[in-house]
């Protein structure tokens, strides 16, 4: 129950029973009734008409398509759009549920699980934020929230990938938080933390690699929380065009 409503309630109660209803008012007789049921009638007439016309205008507003963005009509020549590698989506055979609303990879799971048991072994709180998502849920991550900011395509792209170009729908890709800083969730604050230092030091061990570092040649904005596991020959396949990309100065 929110909060409100329960103060609203505590403070209900708080009022005896006989007074939580008003005591019921003796039937007029005569004029004085048929005034009154004209009173109503009216009343009612205003407050449907205000109601029609309120209503009509929300549902115009509801109707009114959100300002689009487009994307490219084409990659570019390596396949990247935005600046983004395309991603098919995980088949939810190869997905487990690793906490409450949250999916993964079973590979990247197993290795996560090892990673934070580790973590915890050297008093660091590590989190997991985000796992899998589904190709229709980073379309609306993608062009939803653009609209709402009024982001270009181009804008967009520096934070969120476009919908079948993203690393998190092949269940490999996690957003890791610091349970004692939470603040620094999804934030580039996340640096600052012990969780962070932790996996600078140690994450390569269990096979994750940090996917946009500061400056990175794909022109994704500096992401600390966003890590990929590539610690089976299907995930090394699956983003061996990022690391090459990432290697070769001349692409």
């Amino acid at each position: 129950m929110p909060r409100g409503a329960s103060a609203r309630r505590q403070l209900r109660d708080d009022i005896p029973v006989a007074r939580r209803s008003a005591p019921a008012r003796s039937r007029s007789r005569g004029g004085g009734a048929r005034l009154f049921l004209a009173s109503i009638v009216v009343f009612s007439g205003a407050v449907l008409a205000v109601w029609f016309v309120v209503g009509t205008g929300s549902r115009r507003a509801e109707q009114r398509p959100s300002p689009a963005i487009e994307l490219p009509s084409r990659p570019s020549a390596d396949g990247r759009l935005l600046g983004h590698f395309p991603y098919l989506q995980a088949d939810r055979s190869e997905l487990i549920s690793f906490s409450p609303g949250i999916e993964l990879h079973v590979d990247a799971a197993d290795a996560l699980d090892a990673m934070r048991q580790a973590a915890a072994a050297d008093g660091v709180d590590l989190r997991l934020l985000s796992g899998f998502r589904s190709t229709d849920l980073q379309d609306s991550i993608f062009f939803d929230v653009a609209s709402e900011r009024n982001q270009t395509a181009e804008e967009r792209a520096r934070v969120s990938a476009p919908p079948g170009y993203s690393e998190h729908s092949t269940g490999y890709a996690v957003d890791l938080g610091d349970g004692d800083a939470p603040e620094t969730n999804l934030s580039v604050s996340f640096e600052d933390t012990r969780s962070f230092r932790w996996l600078q030091d140690h994450a390569a061990r269990y096979h994750f690699v940090l996917s946009f570092p500061d400056g990175n040649r794909q022109g994704v904005s500096y992401e600390p929380w966003h890590w990929r596991f590539e610690g089976t020959a299907d995930a090394l396949r699956l983003f061996e065009s990022a690391r090459r990309f990432t290697r070769n100065p001349l692409q």
